[in-house]
């Protein structure tokens, strides 16, 4: 069976971040709407922390900074989704994705070429590389053919789109032996069906692959100027974007506990509210994915947002 979720504005701007499904059944019965985690249930998420070492131990507990999820305001992401309560213990009874000896290496593989305002290629295979802690590598433009992707141009906007359920096709054959998973990027903006405004992206997860547009990020698609200032926060969303859906690419469900990259979203405020940082639960869940050193990962973190121009973001400082 094949997996997708979206990442999309309908007809009304709302966005939302769609979770991928358990590799097995979830709870046999889910409650009818969202149910704010306890603070005991908060406390037990992160699972048994013995066996990892002092020095590492901090990055997966809460402390004094760590701020737990609100209840849901109307028209927030929860006040409309039955998120289940994904703790680390369900995340590994799940049976996620998890890199191994022949699927190592995250692909960035650009649809378009980009120019010098928007967020360069390297940009972002050195973000993923970091974020991830493992190896990430771009794909040349042109390794997917666009003559094979149906193009229209949205009544709204006025601008080009590229069908995104064409692109997910095309990528499938084209993903590499030592791929983990492979992200089409591109400037151009995505839908995914004519009855559809648009969608920042779409992926299927049984397959490893998918296609997230920035083009809405962008001030010029907004037909507002491209100052240095509006950049950072181009950059900011863009890799907001590519964290939270590779997120997903390892198995993680949207976080009900605390301020959290994964978060749901369903309005670009409610998006940018939220961090680019793990919360302790989700950041277990990476590492026992991953095994890297999280000390290490948050100081080479910490120099490509200040490069960026992305601040706010360390989690060290948060840190006893």
């Amino acid at each position: 069976m094949r997996f997708l979720t979206f990442v999309l504005f309908v007809l009304t701007p709302s966005l939302l971040h769609a979770a991928p499904p358990p590799a097995v059944p979830a709870p046999a019965k889910e409650p009818e709407g969202f149910v704010l985690p306890t603070p005991a249930e908060r406390a037990a998420a992160v699972g048994d922390l013995k066996g990892i070492s002092n020095t590492f131990r901090p990055y997966f507990q809460p402390n004094d900074k760590t701020e737990p999820l609100p209840a849901p305001q109307p028209g927030d992401w929860l006040a409309h989704q039955p998120e289940i309560h994904q703790s680390f213990d369900l995340f590994v009874k799940q049976k996620p994705n998890k890199p191994n000896k022949q699927r190592t290496t995250i692909y960035l593989l650009p649809l378009n070429e980009f120019d010098d305002y928007t967020p360069q290629l390297e940009e972002l295979r050195d973000f993923l590389q970091r974020y991830f802690a493992m190896p990430a590598k771009v794909l040349p433009v042109g390794t997917l053919p666009l003559t094979r992707i149906t193009e229209r141009v949205n009544p709204n906007t006025r601008k080009k789109q590229w069908l995104s359920t064409d692109v997910l096709r095309e990528l499938k054959p084209l993903l590499p032996k030592d791929a983990y998973c492979m992200l089409a990027v591109t400037t151009t903006d995505l839908y995914p069906d004519p009855k559809w405004n648009f969608v920042f992206g779409q992926a299927t997860f049984s397959d490893r692959v998918g296609v997230y547009s920035f083009a809405r990020f962008d001030p010029a698609f907004w037909r507002r100027e491209r100052t240095p200032e509006e950049r950072p926060r181009m950059l900011r969303r863009t890799c907001q974007l590519i964290a939270h859906e590779t997120g997903h690419m390892f198995g993680i469900r949207h976080c009900v506990y605390y301020r959290c990259v994964m978060n749901g979203s369903n309005s670009q405020d409610e998006s940018d509210a939220t961090p680019l940082t793990p919360c302790p639960v989700c950041m277990r869940k990476l590492h026992w994915s991953i095994g890297f050193n999280p000390v290490q990962r948050e100081a080479e973190l910490a120099e490509i947002y200040e490069r960026m121009g992305i601040t706010g973001e360390s989690l060290t400082d948060s840190l006893p």
